[in-house]
């Protein structure tokens, strides 16, 4: 049975594992352990900026990242913004990335979000699909530029 957390200092190094593990991620993230613990300690600090776990037996092999985030538009809605969404790569097509969802979702109405929104990568058809059946549309279409 999987059970979600707050992220915690000590699971960072799981996490960046998590989020290195697929063509994407290997490319995007680096061996640099201080900068992603630095990085942690200032979403610690972030008002409605939530970090969570997901472990099995004490260990974690699910993780997303919930920014709760007031709004003007859609009648002053508050929105739920979902990123970072991994499950450990031996572990998928077993429930824990609907149940990591059911979570968001859950906290994302506890912080009083009316909706909830999240990107993924044009070339990850398999999260497409799942994101479909979970009922979420692909309404818009995100555009990104880095800032380096």
């Amino acid at each position: 049975m999987i059970r979600f957390r707050a992220a915690r200092r000590e699971d960072v190094g799981r996490i960046v594992a998590l989020l290195a593990d697929d063509p994407l991620g290997a490319a995007r993230e680096t061996a640099d352990p201080e900068s992603y613990l630095t990085a942690f300690d200032r979403m610690a600090e972030a008002p409605g900026l939530f970090l969570i776990v997901g472990e099995i037996g004490g260990r974690v092999v699910a993780t997303y990242q919930l920014a709760i985030l007031p709004g003007l538009s859609l009648r002053a809605a508050t929105r739920a913004l979902v990123e970072a969404v991994r499950v450990d790569s031996a572990l998928r097509s077993q429930g824990i990335g609907a149940a990591l969802m059911a979570d968001a979702e859950a906290r994302a109405r506890a912080a009083g979000a009316s909706l909830i929104q999240l990107t993924t990568h044009r070339s990850r058809e398999r999260a497409h699909r799942f994101y479909e059946r979970l009922g979420f549309t692909a309404s818009h279409i995100g555009y990104k530029r880095s800032l380096d």
